[in-house]
Order: C-alpha cells, then structure tokens, then sequence
C-alpha cells in the first residue's frame, strides 16, 4: 500500500521502517505549516523566531530576560540570539541594557511598538493556528498534543550506542 507521505515526495521504495515513515511525516508537516505561518509573519516583516521572542518577551515583562534564558524558552533553536535581537532592537521592537554587576549579560525589554505590534498579530495568529486546525476535534487534537509530547519527550534522552549511520533518513 503506498502511502500519501510516499506519494508527496515521489519515493518509489517503502519506508525502511514505521517509525522512519512516522519521523519523515512529522518533520514534512512541521516544514509545511511553519512555511505558511513564515508567509503570513512576512508581510509584518517579522519570521517565526522574531514573533517568537516578542511573546516570550511580552510573558516576561517587566523584568527582561538573558539571551541565555530567550533562547531556552524558543520554540525552535536559535543558534544566533544575538544577530536576531539585533534586527528587532533596529525595528525598534525591543531594547537592551547590559546587567550593571555582570557587564557580560545583557537584558532584553519589548518595546511598547513591540507590544503594539504583538497586538495587532494577536488576532490573526490565532485566526490562521484556529484555520490550520479547523478540520480536527477537539479530542483528536489533545491526542496530537499527547503524541508530540511523548515524542518530544524521547527526543530529549540521550541516544547511546547509536550506529553511526542511524540518523539518514531516506531522500
């Protein structure tokens, strides 16, 4: 039986295995909505990371948060916390101060044009998740929820003994 994710990327050979057609299903998804949500960030000129840390940051005030403690709340890693903050200080959308005791920490505020921005996204974020979703039940939906957890959850153990050539993935 040939399969939809099979057909979407026109393999003609049957996944090695369940959990690799599950894995390769999971990553084509979160690769898909995550191209459409940047289409929709894109015309208020902000990418998913951005909008990103403008939550995070609107959750922390007034306080302010590290570099370090942003990017242990990102949804998706970030390699370059900096060059991104960078680009949302330059839009006026947040502010830094470095820490007056420790000179290495800088602090990160949202902007009240950040806030207003996050304002005017609010809706339509919710909108456009609320649209993605639409055709789930609300029960098939907390199974996802469950199921992703639980994956997340085996993502984050440490894998030993693992074979080298584990990690490929069919093409």
């Amino acid at each position: 039986m040939v399969r939809k994710l099979q057909e979407e990327i026109k393999q003609s050979l049957p996944f090695s295995t369940l959990e690799e057609e599950a894995m390769l299903n999971l990553s084509r998804t979160a690769d898909r909505l995550q191209s459409s949500f940047r289409q929709m960030l894109k015309q208020y000129a902000l990418t998913p990371a951005q909008y990103n840390v403008l939550r995070i940051l609107r959750g922390a005030a007034p306080s302010g948060l590290t570099c370090n403690d942003l990017g242990s709340r990102m949804i998706s890693e970030d390699p370059d916390i900096t060059r991104l903050l960078d680009r949302l200080t330059k839009q006026n959308l947040v502010r830094r101060r470095r820490d007056q005791t420790d000179r290495r920490v800088i602090y990160t505020w949202i902007t009240p044009a950040g806030l207003e921005k996050l304002k005017e996204l609010d809706p339509l974020v919710i909108s456009y998740i609320q649209n993605q979703v639409k055709h789930m039940s609300q029960e098939r939906l907390l199974l996802l929820i469950d199921l992703l957890e639980e994956a997340r959850q085996s993502a984050d153990t440490p894998v030993e003994n693992a074979p080298a050539a584990a990690h490929t993935l069919h093409e």
